[in-house]
């Protein structure tokens, strides 16, 4: 670390900005342009500093600018300098940005946040966000994490609960399955195609399984307990897109799916949830503006139709 009579020594920064530019651009007058002064002041501020160093830094060869043997040896710190001082100034900004750390289940990130968190993005530059995408529980008072987002019945004492929107689950499968010989024209036809079955730690009860979904719609003779099983929604939903068979999809999670058809839904009958998706935060939390920004956007987001959103 310099010491203050080792700081004092050091030449006016005005003057080592014009030498560094003047030595990039091999011309006082371009120098001049990029500081916005004029040529004779970039003059004024070299010999100064020539002055002040005991040295020329350039000289003229047949009118070029050219530097001399001292003033290329110390280019190179001189702009090693400039980075360093520049990069300690990045350091400053970046610490005045707010970070805002929120925690969602991995299939709702993928699903549902991810491809509409540049919305919110564009309208809060100021704001990094950090994406938390796991299915335990956000633990506030030791964790950094602002909010949550979490799927379940609304219980979450000692916190400000807020609810996002409900759901509901039916059948969904690729189009490629109501074509061909097999084609799905009706529950029964089921029987011919492979079950997607998720497995994802969700504990709801009223979420249906395929043997509680056949039975409703009233088709026997099928093994319902066959298939693939995947221990998250979202990995469900990539295998039925592929064309690997049929799942027991969440509404919410599947919307832009079916709205862009990659998805379809061969059957109406869907049943309905307990569970919903909530916003949960300390209450001390929402005194801060990037928590009520993300608060009030997100609460925009799941109200708005998939049409409405996707436009925005």
């Amino acid at each position: 670390m310099a010491t203050k009579s080792e700081l004092r020594r050091l030449p006016p920064l005005n003057g080592l900005r014009c030498f560094e530019a003047a030595a990039r651009h091999v011309s006082f007058a371009r120098a001049a342009q990029e500081l916005h002064v004029t040529p004779s002041a970039v003059s004024h501020q070299i010999r100064a500093l020539e002055d002040i160093l005991g040295v020329a830094l350039f000289r003229r060869e047949r009118g070029a600018l050219v530097l001399t043997d001292a003033g290329a040896a110390c280019l190179p710190g001189v702009r090693d300098g400039f980075a360093r001082l520049l990069d300690a100034v990045q350091q400053i900004d970046r610490r005045r940005r707010d970070t805002l750390k929120v925690s969602v289940a991995p299939s709702f990130a993928a699903k549902w946040l991810l491809p509409r968190l540049e919305r919110f993005l564009a309208g809060n530059a100021a704001v990094d966000v950090r994406v938390e995408a796991s299915m335990v529980l956000v633990d506030f008072t030791r964790d950094e994490t602002d909010l949550a987002i979490r799927y379940g019945g609304g219980r979450y004492p000692g916190l400000v609960v807020e609810r996002l929107m409900g759901e509901t689950v039916f059948p969904v499968c690729s189009p490629d399955l109501l074509r061909g010989d097999r084609a799905l024209r009706e529950p029964a036809d089921i029987r011919f195609h492979t079950l997607l079955h998720d497995d994802s730690p969700d504990e709801d009860e009223t979420c249906p399984t395929w043997p509680m979904w056949l039975a409703a719609a009233g088709v026997t003779g099928v093994d319902a307990e066959r298939g693939l099983r995947f221990n998250q929604s979202s990995l469900v939903i990539e295998a039925a897109v592929l064309g690997r068979g049929l799942a027991l999809a969440k509404a919410t999670l599947v919307e832009a799916d079916l709205a862009n058809g990659r998805l379809v839904r061969p059957f109406e009958l869907s049943f309905p949830l307990s569970f919903a998706y909530h916003l949960v935060c300390p209450e001390a939390k929402l005194g801060q503006a990037k928590v009520r920004a993300f608060r009030d956007w997100v609460r925009a987001e799941a109200a708005a139709p998939l049409e409405d959103a996707e436009a925005a």
